[in-house]
């Protein structure tokens, strides 16, 4: 199928302003956000982009429609309106998932088994078929619904995308990796500036930052639904593919790395940085954050450190929080950056932030701190 499509790039509550600014650079038109994701209008091209380089976003979709529906009726009228048979032959496997808040439809399951069969007798009806094997590819739909509003979307992801395909070892507490992005881009690094994790775990945030620093876009070693797509037939993915490899640059210079007091875990954040290709690339090293001192001037640190969600886990956390704020007078010349759901981050640090970000880090509010920041970039 020629030609563009509505398209909407979902994402975690506090970046859609980044999602934005991403989807601006890759040349996308028509962006807008709003809350939990941003509107933008592409080609078959320009959502294959989107999925290769999105760092943040968590997935690409078409929208196929959208509605107020307060019936089942007419959630049913408005999907059997649909032109499903652009997008699909029939052999597909309809997979349906919906989700609804503050609405009069409060119905999961009912909207999944209402929505496939109105997308099963659109197809009977303009297309003829009568059986529907579904052995073909995954053909999946998310029925979003909330305050009555009815939004019909086609998933070109397929899984998330921060599964970008190294991490396959979690330790504790294992930090996402499109927020890992996304705490980088929030902070006053850029490529060619040192950038240190002090309380690394299993890497995911020094792994996020090579792959910025060597041009290497988060999505070029996995699949996304939208390659099997009966209406992306005629689209030539390989050779996307091959001009995001020719960027990937093995051989740049960069000085990023990160220590932990756990060597599991230190051995995993090795593992997964070798899975990115990035083996020998990261500086990763057992021990103690109030023992580092940096040789290099003027980079960021930037870290997750345990929040103490437990009483008994707080003190010690607190103490960590003093011991951060030590390392950065050590080093003066840096920034240092954290992500903490503990509202006593700063009196425990001992200084209020230069600058301050909600964020979510799974259904956690936390909020992200920037200390010594020399620069405000508002994505």
């Amino acid at each position: 199928m020629n030609g563009m499509f509505p398209c909407y790039a979902t994402a975690a509550f506090g970046l859609e302003g980044l999602v934005s600014r991403e989807l601006k650079e890759l040349g996308m038109a028509d962006v807008a956000a709003e809350n939990g994701g941003v509107r933008f209008t592409a080609d078959v091209a320009g959502m294959f982009a989107c999925n290769l380089h999105l760092d943040v976003c968590d997935r690409v979709f078409i929208i196929v429609g959208e509605q107020t529906c307060v019936s089942f009726e007419e959630l049913y009228q408005l999907v059997l309106s649909l032109p499903w048979e652009k997008y699909a032959q029939g052999a597909e496997a309809f997979n349906i998932d919906a989700r609804c808040a503050r609405s009069r439809l409060m119905s999961p399951r009912d909207c999944q088994s209402i929505t496939k069969k109105a997308i099963l007798d659109r197809m009977r009806k303009v297309r003829g078929l009568s059986r529907f094997p579904e052995s073909g590819c995954d053909f999946s739909v998310l029925v979003s619904i909330h305050a009555d509003k009815v939004r019909v979307l086609l998933n070109t992801s397929g899984d998330a995308l921060s599964r970008r395909g190294y991490r396959t070892w979690n330790g504790e507490a294992p930090l996402r990796e499109t927020l890992a992005a996304a705490l980088i881009h929030l902070s006053p690094w850029r490529v060619g500036r040192p950038l240190y994790d002090p309380c690394c775990g299993t890497g995911t945030i020094v792994a996020e930052a090579a792959l910025m620093a060597a041009g290497r876009c988060p999505g070029l070693r996995r699949r996304f639904a939208m390659e099997e797509y009966a209406f992306c037939a005629g689209f030539d993915f390989s050779t996307v593919r091959r001009e995001a490899e020719s960027r990937f640059d093995r051989e740049k210079p960069f000085s990023i790395g990160g220590s932990d007091v756990d060597p599991e875990a230190i051995e995993l954040a090795r593992r997964h940085c070798r899975q990115a290709e990035m083996e020998g690339r990261v500086q990763l090293s057992v021990g103690r954050l109030q023992d580092l001192t940096m040789e290099d001037q003027g980079g960021v640190f930037i870290c997750n450190p345990p929040y103490g969600e437990r009483l008994s886990d707080q003190k010690s956390c607190r103490e960590l929080y003093r011991d951060l704020h030590a390392l950065q007078m050590r080093n003066p010349s840096w920034s240092l950056c954290a992500i903490s759901s503990d509202p006593g981050f700063e009196r425990a640090f001992g200084k209020r932030a230069d600058r301050k970000r909600r964020l979510y880090n799974g259904r956690l509010e936390c909020t992200y701190y920037i200390f010594n920041a020399p620069e405000k970039r508002n994505p």
